[in-house]
């Protein structure tokens, strides 16, 4: 059965993409061959710990991150799940990545997971922020404390309760799960491919030892496999 047969005939898709969606649009993977956890521990710097005791090491992390998103857009995979979305084929996209692709590419039921690194805020009173407020390392314009920070789930935080509650109930709902780019290597993230009930299917680059949980394995690039798959349903 090919993947769009399967889309067609189900009636609650939902997508839960990884580093390996964003990558075609030149955004790095962190676990892949050159990704930026390969140079970087992530222990050292995007911690909570670090935040506390090491800000300038984290600001600097973090300035680069979002300056390397600068000209980044979404291509051609994003905005076919957008239209997937919009002609009712899929459901929602439930995601790890932080920079925004999905929404700018237009898809509505967007779960991050682990926040979106352009948008700033406080650590202290919540209070938002403007990207160039945390790049010039400004105080919180709300309560005055040099808190400033992007709205990811850094290591030793825990995801938030409420998206984390919903995107795990569409994923329950689902009777296809589509699962993109994704090592499944973190925690709790890895357990939802095993929270639906329906078929399961992963498109991945490269086989990564968890296929034994899908039905279906599509070893590719997002992007490619993805206009493969609007063509299809096109026909």
């Amino acid at each position: 059965m090919t993947l769009s047969s399967m889309i067609r005939s189900s009636k609650y898709v939902v997508v839960l993409t990884g580093a390996g969606m964003d990558t075609d649009s030149n955004i790095p993977d962190f676990r892949g061959k050159e990704g930026w956890w390969r140079n970087i521990d992530p222990r050292t710097v995007a911690t909570i710990d670090s935040f506390h005791h090491n800000y300038s090491l984290f600001h600097q992390f973090y300035s680069m991150r979002l300056r390397m998103l600068d000209g980044i857009t979404p291509h051609k995979g994003h905005y076919v799940l957008s239209e997937l979305e919009s002609k009712g084929l899929i459901k929602s996209i439930v995601t790890q990545n932080v920079a925004g692709l999905h929404k700018m590419a237009g898809s509505r039921k967007v779960y991050e997971l682990h926040g979106n690194i352009r948008s700033i805020r406080c650590n202290s009173c919540n209070h938002t922020a403007a990207v160039e407020n945390f790049l010039k390392k400004e105080h919180c314009k709300h309560c005055g404390n040099k808190a400033l920070r992007p709205g990811v789930v850094l290591f030793g935080e825990m995801l938030p309760s409420d998206t984390w509650e919903a995107a795990l109930k569409e994923v329950e709902k689902s009777d296809l799960l589509i699962v993109i780019g994704t090592s499944l290597e973190v925690y709790p993230v890895n357990q939802l491919p095993m929270m639906t009930k329906g078929k399961t299917v992963l498109i991945n680059k490269q086989a990564r030892g968890s296929e034994g949980l899908f039905d279906v394995i599509i070893l590719g690039k997002a992007r490619e496999v993805l206009e493969a798959l609007d063509n299809s349903l096109a026909e």
